[in-house]
């Protein structure tokens, strides 16, 4: 799971629609959304009418988690979409010197446009300049640059926003209930976005006088980390009403621990917005009712920027000739009411 910035940015729509749906008609294109012109997440893919032939270099880190194949994937499928996009992907790496290197070979190439997704925002700041210095306008995605001049646009989650929705959502389920008690299973604490999380969260109890936060273990978003550390929470609390879950990759760890301990007196929440968390979501037969969206659907939104900005046109449904230079995902929460919406948006 990425390592985010506190940049709040343009609250933009819900989640894991993401900014496709405000990119559809990007100007100077008429907008054509036939279901046989469908993105891979199954949203409208933006504009689908040809325009100029754009050349995207896409470089992520390595996918070795869910949401970070899950970007591959949203960034691969959306550019199949155009007839006017070649996209030159590399590798990825979670080495910052090799993925600088990568980087460094799309700028050779000369590509039109880069969407990047750094293993690390603050190492890879001086390629995103020298991309910018070239006259090659960099996406930034989610892990930002410490400088804006290493990219035209910011696009990415929002990490306080996911802590804050997971504890109203908790808090409204809660709130007739005195003396609730609620724990939080958080990501690698060495993280940005783990402590974004946790403040958010615990922000929105603070409108719940009801409820206190009995316990928080730090996993570090792997199926086993999950389990281990969930399994260390239900034994040192035996009793409590709500579990928020910072990610659906170690919480599938974690509901094998809250299954083998035989544990069903309370509900959970998680994040990100796995496939497998939205099924259980639907099947709702267990702990798990909700999911707070960190969505990977933010990779397709870049290749629209980034098409966007190699053809010099800016985003349907605003004024401005230019698009904006950061936009800030919402986290959206997928309960039993919603999930069908998403279902389709789901990363294994």
């Amino acid at each position: 799971m990425p390592e985010i910035t506190s940049r709040r940015g343009l609250l933009f729509g819900a989640a894991a629609v993401s900014a496709g749906a405000l990119l559809t008609g990007c100007t100077s294109n008429e907008p054509s959304q036939s279901e046989d012109q469908q993105a891979g997440n199954d949203q409208p893919a933006a504009d689908d009418k040809p325009g100029k032939q754009v050349t995207i270099g896409f470089a992520g880190p390595q996918a070795d988690h869910g949401w970070l194949n899950a970007i591959n994937d949203n960034a691969k499928s959306r550019a199949e979409k155009y007839s006017d996009v070649t996209l030159e992907i590399t590798e990825g790496s979670n080495d910052t010197a090799q993925q600088i290197g990568q980087i460094e070979t799309l700028i050779n190439k000369k590509v039109d446009v880069l969407v990047v997704l750094p293993a690390d925002g603050k190492a890879l700041t001086q390629v995103g300049l020298k991309a910018m210095r070239a006259g090659i306008p960099v996406v930034n995605l989610d892990r930002i640059f410490n400088s804006p001049q290493a990219y035209r646009c910011w696009i990415g989650g929002d990490n306080y926003g996911m802590g804050l929705n997971a504890g109203h959502y908790i808090g409204e389920k809660l709130k007739g209930k005195s003396g609730a008690r609620v724990i939080e299973l958080a990501g690698l604490d060495n993280l940005e976005l783990t402590k974004q999380r946790t403040q958010g969260f615990d922000d929105a109890l603070k409108n719940y006088p009801n409820i206190k936060k009995v316990a928080r273990q730090a996993a570090e978003f792997t199926v086993e980390s999950g389990q281990a550390k969930m399994a260390q929470l239900l034994q040192a609390q035996s009793t409590f009403d709500a579990l928020w879950n910072h990610d659906d990759d170690q919480g599938v760890g974690a509901l094998r621990a809250i299954e083998q301990a035989g544990r069903d007196d309370f509900l959970m929440v998680g994040g990100a917005g796995a496939l497998s968390a939205f099924q259980a979501i639907k099947q709702d037969d267990g702990v798990l009712k909700a999911t707070v969206l960190y969505p990977p659907t933010m990779a397709a939104s870049a290749i629209d920027l980034a098409r966007a900005l190699g053809q010099s046109k800016g985003i349907g449904g605003l004024a401005e000739f230019e698009i904006p230079s950061s936009l800030t995902l919402y986290s959206a929460v997928v309960d039993k009411t919603n999930v069908d919406q998403y279902m389709s948006t789901g990363f294994k």
